[in-house]
């Protein structure tokens, strides 16, 4: 029995173009929603002074709630059984989710850096190999900027499995300079000139006294241990500074920073 095309356009064509257009509208439409109501609700929590790391995180998860539940409803647009169709993802999920193990344990591991949170969005951190700020935290993922201005984007697992150096975590840092002398220089004139580099310098915390004490008699040099305190935000700005004004006084005073070097005795014997 052959159709006619009013049949197949009214039977077929119609209805189902009509379907398509709207599960379109709805996904398409239901997505803007779902975009529009994530940034809301980031934007209450940053006026609620809710951490930026966690609004980040959060605003991540509602998009992604809300995003599925449009499909759901573009999958009823077209007549799909959404019950029958959560049974059969809910029968599936367990495949999926041993297919996916290593995503899952990266969004687990990013839950519990947000529960935790042993570094919060603008940290100078080590952690996963890599050194650098923290710029957001993502469901499965976290990118950090390095300090030559690269994005690193790397699992959350990498991250919480291993050891995280924070710089940032803390208000002060110390300082750690070995400086070395030469054999024949003058120890105690070596450590005054060193310790008024730091009395000079106006981004040495008073509190902790910096210390400069005799650390070892090494093979070249008599090396000197340099400790001083410094705001986090002033390190490696001060630490230049330091190494610059000490080779400085050294070279005005006539102390010597020796290069590595070795004595080598030579014996002539005498022919027989």
């Amino acid at each position: 029995m052959e159709l006619s095309l009013d049949t197949i356009l009214n039977t077929y064509l119609i209805p189902w173009g009509t379907k398509i257009i709207l599960a379109l509208l709805v996904f398409i439409v239901g997505k803007w929603l779902a975009r529009l109501l994530s940034r809301a609700l980031e934007k209450v929590m940053t006026k609620s002074k809710v951490d930026q790391m966690l609004v980040s995180f959060l605003g991540n998860i509602a998009y992604a709630a809300l995003l599925a539940v449009v499909v759901l409803a573009a999958l009823e647009q077209l007549g799909v059984n959404t019950t029958s169709a959560l049974a059969i993802l809910g029968a599936a999920g367990l495949a999926v989710g041993l297919a996916l193990k290593d995503s899952l344990s990266s969004f687990a591991a990013g839950v519990m850096l947000i529960i935790f949170r042993p570094f919060k969005l603008g940290d100078f951190v080590e952690a996963g190999g890599t050194a650098g700020v923290v710029e957001e935290i993502r469901i499965f993922h976290t990118v950090l900027k390095t300090g030559d201005n690269r994005e690193v984007t790397m699992p959350n697992a990498q991250i919480y499995g291993g050891t995280i150096v924070n710089y940032s975590a803390r208000d002060t840092r110390r300082i750690d300079l070995v400086i070395g002398i030469g054999y024949d220089d003058d120890i105690k004139k070596a450590r005054d000139l060193i310790k008024g580099v730091l009395e000079a310098n106006e981004t040495v915390l008073k509190d902790p006294t910096p210390n400069v004490m005799l650390l070892e008699l090494g093979a070249s040099s008599v090396d000197f241990a340099v400790r001083p305190w410094v705001k986090t935000g002033d390190y490696w700005a001060t630490r230049a500074d330091l190494m610059e004004a000490i080779k400085a006084v050294f070279d005005k005073e006539g102390v010597s920073i020796p290069y590595p070097q070795q004595d080598i005795h030579l014996f002539k014997e005498n022919a027989a």
